[in-house]
């Protein structure tokens, strides 16, 4: 294997930076074996890290025609190979980094970071040899397979993987192009007046900090929310326009390939009479929305009387995830839902929100019962919409917050509705 390159140096590395197709991945990559480890149990716990993440990768591969790739760091050794230099003079300027590399042919390589890119480009080959042509970049290391060789390449491993930074969930809401959820969230932000301007917080947690008198609600739980709606928008469009390609993928697989056009602005359209429902039907909400003065968020969202249940993130998603199983049970669109569910107190000092979702002693909202009122909330809708054993749990984790003593089966009914 020849292969044009460009030599480097970092720290006490020298490493050299090229390109190689997909066939020579596939030829010449091997998996981590005695190279990091002796010990075999040491060994095994490397290959393992190899996850099935690959059959992500391997369907990306051979799904994504806008196809892109970190570079692999590998390892080389045993035969090293030999760097053939190439002297290049131009403009009075000379440089002897580019060059060939020349693997004799008894070379080991394994991957240092990219053992999941790796074995999914050897798995989509097995699918579509005729992706064999592709290239990814490469950076080659040295390794010696001793004691200090092998501690320099484990540190090196380590360094890679641990301070290699995920994507956000900030990044995928602002910049990702395939997940639709995304795509409708950015629609939403710039053009849907409940959450233009600074409406919606950008923190990159859900909650809303304290001093934020402006934000309706969070931009990840914003996410979050249209994430049900397109669960819900996929079940409808399985119902209406069948499609088996698009109908098999999971959820996961769905959302790293962008759909047809159509799909996504049918799921924008969806998500925007959603949220125009939504927007149209609570009296709190239109009232925020005509606050012309700079906190128009304080009467709804404060640290005396908690404010308004949607105000809050964490009591937001779980209203609209009982909107939609509310629909879902009774065919109700969501203009009716929200119309009727505008008639249930939401202050968070009053029961039955009080120490269900916000703690009056300490002025703060209780974390944990997310599901709990979701159950909460249908129950309001309509006390009998719940089946048995959700009504049976909702009286159970009721009573526990409420330090309820009397008789189990009747503690739903101290709810004022």
């Amino acid at each position: 294997m020849k292969v044009p390159a460009i030599r480097a140096l970092i720290g006490d590395w020298t490493y050299y930076v090229t390109t190689l197709t997909f066939d020579q991945v596939a030829k010449h990559i091997s998996k981590v074996d005695e190279e990091l480890h002796k010990s075999e149990s040491l060994k095994d716990l490397i290959q393992r890290s190899v996850t099935n993440n690959y059959i992500s990768i391997k369907s990306y591969i051979l799904n994504q025609p806008e196809l892109f790739f970190n570079s692999l760091v590998l390892a080389v050794y045993n035969d090293y190979p030999n760097w053939r230099e190439i002297e290049i003079s131009y403009d009075n300027e000379e440089t002897y980094r580019l060059g060939l590399l020349d693997f004799p042919g008894e070379h080991k390589i394994f991957p240092l970071d990219g053992q999941h890119r790796v074995e999914g480009i050897k798995a989509s080959l097995q699918v579509n040899p005729g992706l064999g042509s592709q290239q990814i970049a490469a950076i080659f290391v040295g390794h010696k397979n001793d004691e200090i060789g092998m501690r320099k390449s484990r540190r090196l491993f380590s360094t890679l993987n641990r301070y290699a930074k995920p994507v956000t969930m900030d990044d995928i809401i602002a910049l990702d192009e395939d997940d639709s959820i995304a795509i409708a969230t950015r629609e939403l932000l710039e053009t849907f007046d409940l959450f233009t301007s600074n409406k919606v917080t950008k923190n990159k947690n859900k909650a809303i900090q304290d001093n934020d008198k402006t934000s309706f609600t969070s931009i990840i739980t914003l996410y979050d929310c249209n994430y049900q709606l397109l669960k819900l928008f996929r079940q409808s469009r399985k119902v209406e326009s069948p499609d088996q390609q698009r109908d098999k993928r999971t959820l996961s697989e769905y959302l790293k390939f962008r759909p047809e056009e159509v799909e996504v602005e049918l799921f924008i359209k969806f998500c925007t009479e959603f949220w125009t429902a939504f927007a149209n039907s609570f009296n709190v909400i239109q009232d925020y929305l005509k606050i012309e003065t700079s906190n128009p968020a304080s009467t709804f969202r404060n640290s005396t009387n908690g404010g308004n249940l949607l105000f809050r993130p964490v009591g937001l998603y779980p209203i609209v995830q009982a909107a939609i199983e509310i629909h879902k049970r009774t065919l109700d669109d969501f203009q009716s839902i929200f119309a009727r569910m505008n008639d249930i107190d939401f202050t968070l000092n009053q029961a039955p929100w009080r120490q269900v979702m916000w703690n009056p002693y300490e002025g703060l909202m209780i974390m944990g019962n997310q599901g709990f009122t979701k159950l909460l909330a249908m129950f309001l809708y309509d006390n009998e919409l719940l089946r048995p054993n959700e009504r049976k749990n909702l009286q159970l984790k009721y009573a526990a917050a409420i330090s309820y003593e009397g008789e189990i089966d009747h503690v739903l009914n101290t709810i004022n509705i």
